[in-house]
């Protein structure tokens, strides 16, 4: 609007009236630039803040896909042993219960040690 009155009284305005409508569009380009660059600033800002939490998303799903991944063989182990089957040799073994006991333990323990020493934990 100001372009547009600058243009109407561009010649019939006293010179004082046609340099403060000079003074104000030039002012309102200024405010301009200066939203367009604070706008820039807030996206940027926001930007940087979504990949913050991202990041921090991927190390929580990934703690919980090592937990999968820890707990599901000795699950599988003992979800077997689990089963009321009439037939199944290793119920009359004298030690088949501290052996399943003990392949559930190192099922656990060694994708846990494999995760370590990748640097995963």
């Amino acid at each position: 609007m100001i372009g547009f009155l600058g243009q109407t009284v561009a010649e019939s305005a006293e010179r004082e009236l046609r340099g403060r409508i000079k003074t104000t569009t030039h002012d309102i380009q200024a405010l301009t630039d200066q939203t367009a660059f604070l706008s820039q600033k807030v996206t940027f800002l926001l930007d940087a803040t979504l990949g913050l939490v991202n990041i921090e998303q991927s190390n929580i799903i990934k703690i919980f896909t090592i937990a999968a991944g820890v707990f599901l063989p000795p699950t599988l182990i003992a979800s077997i042993y689990g089963m009321n089957f009439a037939h199944m040799p290793e119920l009359r073994w004298q030690f088949g219960y501290p052996l399943a006991l003990i392949a559930m333990v190192l099922s656990a323990v060694l994708p846990t040690w494999y995760f370590k020493r990748r640097g995963w934990l």
